[in-house]
């Protein structure tokens, strides 16, 4: 089977990014790591694709919307398109200003991720602790056929329940009896992409947010590879599921797994 090729963007220490990485060297993962990028220049992930030889950049966040904030916008940047397609924030009249020029700020950023990884052909892009939300902009870019999306996250909770920073301590604290992590893929909201796999943990009386974290770093260890090699096969396929709400007809996506392992 050809090996795809790999990118990453990671924010903090990598451990998701390592066991990505040893998954490919051992065969687990039909796959390459050919870049690692950082919003943080002193991510230790950084350190661990050194080791393996695997190419790094960064492109520094906040230094940018400081000292960028004024800077001209690309020219292919219609505000009105990603304020539309976005669903992270509020899209009241009294917000749109305000979530319109957060957005913007976020953009020169977002086309220096994108002129960095230029630089690489890539078959999958996995977000491996990457602390910021991706706007429109930057996946649409990405993902430019809609039928194939090819932008990976994984997330600390069993979603829809706690997305956002902190899915363990939220499932912990409100006094959940079972926790776990998801992969998925990401779209416009936040953590609200289709659902490729999951694996869960019952929470012991003795358990404690510590615990709890250790367990579920090491369960997704374990899924962000499988689910990068059913991607690898050819196995991941966006299907459109409709439902009753509220006496109406909505649509939602999904991924089913193709049974069998494709070439």
């Amino acid at each position: 089977m050809k090996k795809i090729k790999i990118g990453a963007l990671i924010s903090g220490s990598g451990t998701n990014l390592q066991a990505i990485i040893d998954a490919c060297d051992s065969g687990k993962i039909d796959g390459q790591m050919v870049f690692v990028g950082s919003d943080n220049p002193d991510a230790r992930g950084l350190d661990r694709a050194a080791k393996h030889n695997i190419p790094v950049f960064i492109v520094d966040y906040t230094s940018i919307i400081k000292r960028h904030q004024n800077d001209p916008l690309p020219d292919d940047y219609d505000p009105i398109d990603i304020y539309e397609k976005q669903s992270i924030f509020s899209k009241s009249d009294k917000d749109r200003t305000k979530v319109m020029q957060l957005l913007s700020s976020r953009i020169l950023a977002e086309r220096a991720l994108l002129d960095q990884m230029a630089q690489f052909e890539f078959d999958l892009l996995v977000l491996a602790g990457f602390m910021r939300n991706l706007t429109p902009y930057f996946i649409d870019r990405i993902n430019t056929d809609k039928d194939h999306p090819r932008i990976m996250n994984i997330h600390p909770s069993l979603l829809p329940a706690f997305p956002g920073t902190d899915g363990y301590g939220d499932t912990f604290r409100y006094g959940c009896k079972v926790g776990g992590c998801t992969v998925h893929f990401i779209d416009y909201g936040e953590d609200s992409g289709p659902i490729i796999g999951q694996k869960s943990f019952p929470f012991l009386s003795e358990d404690t947010e510590e615990s709890i974290r250790k367990k579920g770093l090491a369960l997704e260890w374990e899924l962000y590879p499988e689910c990068i090699q059913l991607f690898a096969e050819n196995r991941l396929k966006i299907q459109v599921n409709h439902y009753q709400q509220n006496s109406s007809w909505k649509n939602r996506q999904g991924v089913t797994v193709i049974a069998g392992k494709k070439q």
